[in-house]
């Protein structure tokens, strides 16, 4: 189930975000006063929210910026690395697309640990392969 946090000052389209999530797939959805950058989720916030962060972001991909269509704060969105950016006019089905999007830039716990060269077993060794199973699956008949 993939984690969405929202971090919206406006509570009733928080609440219509909320529902129209839930009823579109697996979401957990949180609702927070502050972003937590620690856990691997999707976070939709309101520009209220995005100014009272510290620049650079830890990661602006995973982030959905929901602000005004103001140059200034579009400019901002942009130097700080934010991909998705919407207007609040826009509608729900888009702010849900872009939460789709945006979900699918989170690293899997698997991925990560891959990249990271950290591996629940050790190395293996190849199977040996046996010079009698090589021969017997070329045997076929011409019945079967």
């Amino acid at each position: 189930m993939q984690t969405v946090q929202l971090v919206l000052a406006d509570a009733v389209y928080a609440a219509a975000l909320r529902e129209a999530l839930t009823r579109t797939g697996p979401w957990q959805v949180v609702s927070l006063p502050v972003p937590d950058f620690s856990q691997r989720c999707v976070l939709v916030m309101d520009e209220e929210a995005f100014s009272r962060l510290p620049l650079p972001l830890p990661c602006p991909e995973r982030v959905v910026l929901i602000t005004r269509k103001d140059p200034l704060h579009l400019s901002q969105a942009w130097d700080a690395g934010i991909v998705s950016v919407l207007s609040v006019d826009d509608a729900p089905n888009t702010v849900l697309l872009a939460i789709m999007a945006a979900a699918l830039r989170v690293p899997k716990a698997q991925a990560a640990m891959i990249l990271s060269g950290i591996s629940p077993s050790g190395p293996t060794a190849p199977a040996p392969i046996s010079p009698e199973g090589v021969h017997s699956s070329l045997k076929r008949s011409k019945t079967q």
